[in-house]
């Protein structure tokens, strides 16, 4: 695996180094060792799945928060998506800017989402089937959300948005519900 530093300290685009021969392709997804030589030192826990139907449907910007944070590992196994995380430090010198990075079964690159960051994607591929792995239990109660379109982030998503939740469509903007609830 290859570790690559983003522009938000802490994000990283891991790359698998595939092994090839005439039966087809294998790749390790996780190390604990290799992930150690970035500070990764906590145990995943859980592992979710999700496949989203339709081309241009959006998810997130979704976070938890302390202290139930949680470190994310993201790969696409299946279509492609843009993946976007926000940095939420409040004493981050990037604090409310993003990255965002193309997802997909092809290209087979994973995000490393530190504790800090909140993280949704917009699929470019009908059927796009995502693994998340978190280092901490879905803890209801305590998630948050930055609306997908909140002019203070400005992300630029690709296509135009086919379906997004109404719970995803209805968080408030930052201007109007910030009340120190970034990390």
């Amino acid at each position: 695996m290859f570790f690559k530093e983003t522009s938000l300290s802490g994000l990283y685009i891991v790359e698998l180094e595939p092994y090839t021969d005439e039966r087809g392709l294998f790749a390790r997804t996780f190390c604990k060792k290799e992930f150690g030589q970035i500070g990764h030192n906590k145990e995943f826990v859980q592992v979710n799945f999700s496949l989203t139907k339709s081309k241009g449907s959006i998810r997130g910007m979704h976070y938890q928060v302390p202290p139930f944070s949680e470190i994310k590992l993201i790969r696409c196994i299946r279509g492609a998506v843009f993946d976007v995380v926000i940095d939420i430090r409040k004493n981050s010198p990037t604090f409310l800017k993003y990255f965002s990075v193309e997802l997909s079964e092809i290209n087979m690159k994973m995000i490393y989402i530190p504790e800090g960051f909140a993280h949704g994607f917009q699929t470019l591929a009908d059927n796009a089937q995502l693994i998340y792995h978190h280092t901490n239990y879905y803890a209801p109660g305590n998630e948050a959300a930055i609306k997908f379109n909140d002019p203070q982030v400005g992300i630029r998503w690709p296509l135009p948005v086919t379906t997004i939740s109404e719970k995803d469509n209805n968080h408030k903007l930052l201007e109007k519900n910030f009340k120190g609830i970034l990390i």
